[in-house]
């Protein structure tokens, strides 16, 4: 009966001990799922930063390889401005009557000419790479899918998908392209010295609705759709603004597939130096009859 007793009392302990011990091991990996969720968390996190970082990275270098091409551009024409001052410097002394004078004067004040066409130049190139960082940096990893940014021979090209911008089929614009379009009106109002234009683009497959004829109407309305959204929500100057259908003839892919077609779908915000500056320093230019 004693021997019985043992036995009792030693299993039941027994299983004291294995339950405790079952519960340990619950807690320890508990612990361990929400170590490795804390961390696949933080690796998520770093993930996004590091995408952010080469998209901007990559926005940089694209911007430092446009500007290196039109220094060599101005670089050529300045060789060449150069050749016909020189030719005209070897015809004068050929000729015997050339004014030394004169002909300093006329080539100092061509050096200073090129000098102010230099520096509105890298003016307009360090804006625009201002103007596309800082738009680049406000626009969300989301927003970034359907607008693309690019700087062309110094013009600033915005292209904002018709998907996001539009309701289907439409000229009116989505609700869900306001917080989209309300970043790009702020870079556009702290920029003042830059000219928009907004153009509208389509495919080539036809619109049948009623009082838009065709895609150049449909273009035309989208476009001029955005201007007003931006000057009437948004509070940019309208005379900065200008609007532009292209419809189906300006195209960006093949309207052969449906992927192409979606890309040439499109809006283009383009933002340039006003010219009014530019012709101010062609009024400049020194005038080979003086």
């Amino acid at each position: 009966m004693k021997t019985m007793k043992y036995v009792v009392i030693v299993a039941a302990a027994a299983m004291a001990f294995g339950s405790c011990a079952s519960k340990k091991d619950l807690a320890a990996a508990q612990q361990k799922l929400e170590d490795c969720q804390n961390n696949n968390k933080s690796l998520g996190q770093k993930y996004y930063e590091a995408q952010l970082q080469l998209t901007e990275y990559k926005t940089k270098f694209e911007n430092q390889q446009a500007q290196l091409e039109d220094k060599v551009a101005l670089l050529k024409e300045q060789s060449e401005a150069m050749k016909v001052m020189q030719k005209t410097l070897d015809q004068s002394i050929y000729q015997g009557g050339a004014n030394i004078s004169k002909l300093v004067d006329e080539i100092n004040s061509s050096n200073r000419y090129i000098k102010q066409l230099v520096e509105a130049k890298s003016k307009s190139d360090s804006l625009n790479v201002a103007l596309t960082n800082n738009l680049t940096r406000s626009l969300s990893r989301e927003e970034l899918k359907d607008v693309d940014i690019q700087v062309l021979k110094g013009v600033v090209y915005i292209s904002l998908n018709d998907n996001m911008l539009y309701k289907s089929g439409s000229y009116e614009i989505s609700p869900k392209a306001s917080e989209t379009l309300a970043k790009i009106a702020k870079i556009i109002t702290d920029y003042d010295d830059y000219e928009v234009l907004v153009e509208g683009n389509t495919d080539n497959v036809p619109i049948s609705r009623q009082n838009i004829r065709n895609n150049w109407d449909l273009s035309a309305l989208r476009a001029s759709s955005v201007v007003q959204e931006l000057q009437n929500k948004y509070g940019v100057n309208p005379s900065r603004l200008s609007a532009a259908g292209r419809g189906e003839y300006n195209t960006v892919a093949d309207n052969t597939t449906a992927e192409g077609r979606a890309k040439n779908r499109r809006t283009q915000i383009i933002i340039t130096p006003k010219l009014d500056q530019f012709l101010e320093l062609i009024d400049k230019a020194p005038s080979a009859e003086e």
